[in-house]
């Protein structure tokens, strides 16, 4: 209750207290005074008593009544002097904020502010003050230019920057009578060390974009929008030849010293059309490949790449393709081989002489389109068979650009993948219209003779006097059809010869192939390209099979070929046999099984090592799951070394018809069909030359053994043992040995140098004596190991220029001898000279282990 209604309430009460007591005193003095009769007087006492009744309780409820005015006084007291207490501590506290506190009331008018609010505007003319509107604050600070720059932050802040340079965080909360409180708070420090925490920042990150693009193989070379080098690195100033620059350089004075072409986002070429890539062949070789990128800030990047080294590796695959075309072009065939799709994509000289084609102009297009209709139409289904695994060999009647009529051989041979995919055809082409008419004129002649020989049969039975005469015919006649048979046999030995004398040639090109791929296959930067050397290999691979076939059936057929049969023991050839073919068979999921021996043998063991070779070959090929067995049967003068197999079989019909030229098994059961059928057509030419003699079993889906007999040797016939042509492990001793590299053919001693090199080799080169001579300054200088190509050129061979180069040392070189003649004499005399000798092609492996094993025998 509020202290001005207790005292109104106690104000009346004593009011009608001292009416009370009036009343009393009056109805005394009237009892007293007898004046009133006795009813009277007993009715007002009565009545007096109940007033003093009555008295009394007002009198104890006044009492009662200031009793709580005193308790409510001391608590209104209490609650005032609480109420400026805490006040007191409200205007403490928010004087004792940092930051500028202001209230305004609902009519946004200013009820209470701090010193920090009121120091904001000290020394302005315009005072704030307790009643000063909202509106008139803001007015002034704008009216005033005190606030520069003004940024929100959130909905409910918003950041100023004085003129004095500092800041103000202004934040704005509504109360709950809808006033407003505003806090102003300065954050000039935090602005200053957020901008140096961000300057920080920057130069971190240009410092690590410096060292990142110090790192790079790239030259690169950042330029702002007004032309100035704002970063470089090292590699830019090595490939651009510049000395070390300062910072703030204009671009374009930069590059005015270099011999590198200037590229910007506005560069031009001929026609008009932005120019944002350039390569470039420097004074020096070297090829570089520029490039700009714009920036959007109106600058741009360029980077510089050193493109030297994939010009080298693509001229050097460009070689080899040159090399591979120089081969097939000069052999006596047609060549050419037809995607899947039926697309030309590789033809010889021969070839497109024939129809007449321009040089390479029919590469990329389809058989359809480069021949008739009925040329399509006959050779279609031929095609069709060997894309789905087939090879063939068959004859077809055409007719030359110029009309005539000619008989052509054609074989189509499926260009099988490792996977198994086919993904083209090689076709050999051969014209054998000479060989037809000849056939033919024979078949006539022996026609026409055997009409004159009826006609002179029947004429001597009637005119017996022309015996004589008759038989002088006959004989003529005879004499006749022998000497156009001998002719014949003779031309296609003529050719047999040819081919076998020209494999030198055949073989330099494709060795030096074989060496360049070898180089690029061992270089550490072939790894982006492996896939592309790997299948040019397989590819040299393949020709490197069959030139080698060929060759090796023509020198057969010529009589090239002899036997050097000498004593030795059986293990040295079969150990490495069976170690050659487990990795082939386990490459196919064969499992290959090998049982030694010790016994004498007396044969070739080059050639005898081939025929080993063709049957664990054929084996493995004809195979599709089991085993193969490589062993011996020893027997009376002889042993019986036996392959066999779990293959599909031969059948009995078919196991004389296998050692004819281009016959074979079931292809549909091949592996990989790359042959042209002649392994064990070889296989019956060395025999016969041996004198050895081949057994074939073999049970239909079972499989197969294929044996060949050789003669037993005694102890005492045993020789030293002569080089076996297979594979063999070495020590790496080719680190820093200084080899000498003498043949007449650049490619060949370009591949040399790029291989060896690669080995670690100290290489010299030359294309004959002279040559070499003026590379290593005297043939008495240092030098452990000589490699020589056996024909050089003006009828020199190898083995005089390794004689006088040694008459001219105190200790001789050992020397590998590289030749592509497989005559006995040759290997004969190159073991008496102490020499090593090495077959062309060469692959690199063999190349390494031979040069390693001479290397450790001279130390």
């Amino acid at each position: 209750m509020a202290s001005a209604d207790l005292a109104t309430q106690l104000l009346a009460l004593q009011q009608e207290n001292s009416k009370l007591r009036r009343i009393n005193a009056a109805l005394v003095e009237r009892v007293e005074s007898g004046t009133s009769q006795s009813s009277d007087a007993y009715a007002a006492f009565r009545h007096s008593v109940v007033l003093a009744e009555q008295v009394r309780e007002r009198t104890d409820a006044l009492n009662q009544t200031m009793a709580d005015l005193q308790k409510s006084n001391i608590l209104l007291s209490g609650a005032r002097q609480t109420a400026e207490v805490a006040h007191q501590h409200l205007i403490d506290a928010i004087e004792s904020i940092s930051e500028g506190f202001v209230l305004f009331d609902k009519e946004q008018r200013i009820v209470l502010f701090n010193r920090h609010f009121k120091h904001f505007w000290d020394k302005s003319a315009y005072r704030i003050d307790v009643g000063t509107c909202l509106h008139e604050v803001k007015t002034f600070i704008e009216d005033t230019g005190l606030i520069v720059e003004k940024q929100r932050s959130g909905r409910q802040r918003i950041l100023y920057r004085l003129r004095t340079g500092r800041w103000l965080q202004v934040t704005e909360r509504p109360t709950q009578e809808g006033g407003l409180v505003i806090l102003y708070t300065d954050i000039t420090e935090l602005k200053h060390s957020e901008a140096q925490r961000r300057e920080q920042a920057l130069a971190q990150k240009t410092r690590l974009l410096q060292k990142t693009v110090d790192n790079l193989s790239q030259g690169v070379a950042m330029v702002s929008a007004e032309g100035v080098l704002e970063l470089w690195n090292h590699r830019f100033l090595e490939l651009c030849d510049l000395q070390p620059i300062e910072a703030n350089c204009f671009f374009v004075e930069v590059m005015a010293v270099s011999d590198t072409a200037v590229l910007t986002p506005q560069s031009l070429d001929k026609r008009g059309q932005p120019l944002l890539q350039k390569e470039q062949r420097l004074a020096d070789g070297r090829v570089v490949e520029i490039r700009t990128h714009p920036l959007p800030g109106g600058g741009f990047v360029n980077t510089f790449t050193d493109m030297t080294e994939r010009y080298q590796h693509a001229e050097a695959l460009r070689k080899s393709e040159q090399w591979i075309r120089l081969i097939t072009d000069h052999v006596p065939a047609m060549i050419a081989y037809v995607n899947q799709d039926f697309v030309y994509e590789f033809t010889n000289k021969v070839y497109e002489e024939w129809y007449r084609w321009p040089r390479n102009s029919i590469l990329g297009h389809s058989l359809r389109e480069a021949h008739s209709d009925e040329h399509f139409l006959r050779l279609q289904p031929y095609i069709i068979r060997a894309l789905n695994g087939e090879s063939l060999t068959f004859d077809v009647a055409e007719s030359s650009v110029l009309g005539k009529p000619r008989f052509m051989q054609r074989s189509y041979v499926p260009n099988r993948q490792s996977n198994g995919d086919i993904t083209g055809i090689f076709v050999l082409v051969r014209d054998i219209t000479e060989r037809r008419q000849t056939a033919e004129a024979l078949h006539q002649a022996y026609q026409n003779l055997e009409g004159r020989v009826r006609e002179r049969t029947a004429e001597l039975t009637q005119l017996n006097t022309q015996l004589v005469s008759e038989i002088d015919v006959r004989k003529q006649a005879e004499v006749h059809l022998l000497d156009a048979k001998r002719e014949a046999e003779e031309a296609n030995l003529s050719k047999t010869k040819f081919l076998a004398a020209v494999s030198h040639d055949l073989l330099q090109p494709l060795n030096a192939a074989r060496l360049f791929t070898g180089s690029l296959a061992e270089h550490p930067e072939a790894a982006n390209c492996l896939t592309l050397v790997r299948n040019i290999s397989n590819s040299l691979d393949d020709v490197e099979n069959l030139l080698g076939t060929l060759v090796d059936i023509s020198k057969l057929d010529a009589g090239v070929i002899k036997a050097d049969v000498s004593a030795f023991a059986i293990k040295q050839l079969l150990d490495n046999l069976a170690v050659e073919h487990q990795q082939l068979a386990k490459s196919v999921g064969l499992t290959l099984d090998f049982v030694p021996s010790s016994v004498l043998i007396k044969s070739d063991i080059h050639l005898l090592a081939r025929i080993l070779r063709n049957f664990l070959s054929n084996a493995i090929r004809y195979t599709e799951s089991g085993r193969v067995l490589l062993g011996c049967r020893r027997h009376a003068g002889y042993v019986s070394i036996e392959v066999w197999d779990t293959g599909i079989g031969v059948p009995d019909d078919k196991k004389e018809e296998i050692f004819q030229e281009f016959k074979r098994g079931d292809g549909q059961h091949l592996k990989q069909d790359r042959g042209l059928g002649l392994g064990l057509a070889i296989v019956d030419k060395i025999t016969r030359i041996l004198g050895h003699r081949v057994r074939v079993a073999s049970q239909p889906g079972k499989g197969s053994v294929f044996a060949v007999d050789v003669p037993l040797a005694h102890a005492y016939e045993l020789q030293q043992q002569p080089e076996v042509d297979v594979p063999s492990y070495a020590l790496d001793r080719l680190q820093g040995a200084r080899v000498w590299v003498l043949d007449n053919d650049m490619a060949i001693c370009m591949a040399m140098r790029t291989l060896l090199e690669g080995w670690g080799c100290l290489v010299s080169t030359g294309l004959s004596e002279d040559d070499l001579i003026e590379q290593v300054g005297s043939f008495q200088a240092a030098a452990d190991l000589l490699v020589v190509d056996y024909h050089l050129d003006n009828e020199v061979n190898g083995v005089d220029v390794v004689v006088k180069i040694n008459q001219q040392r105190k200790q001789p070189i050992p020397t590998l001898m590289i030749t592509a003649n497989y005559s006995n004499e040759l290997k004969q005399q190159m073991r008496a000279l102490g020499h090593t000798l090495m077959h062309k092609p060469v692959k690199p492996m063999r190349l390494k282990t031979a040069m390693n094993h001479l290397l450790d025998q001279q130390r």
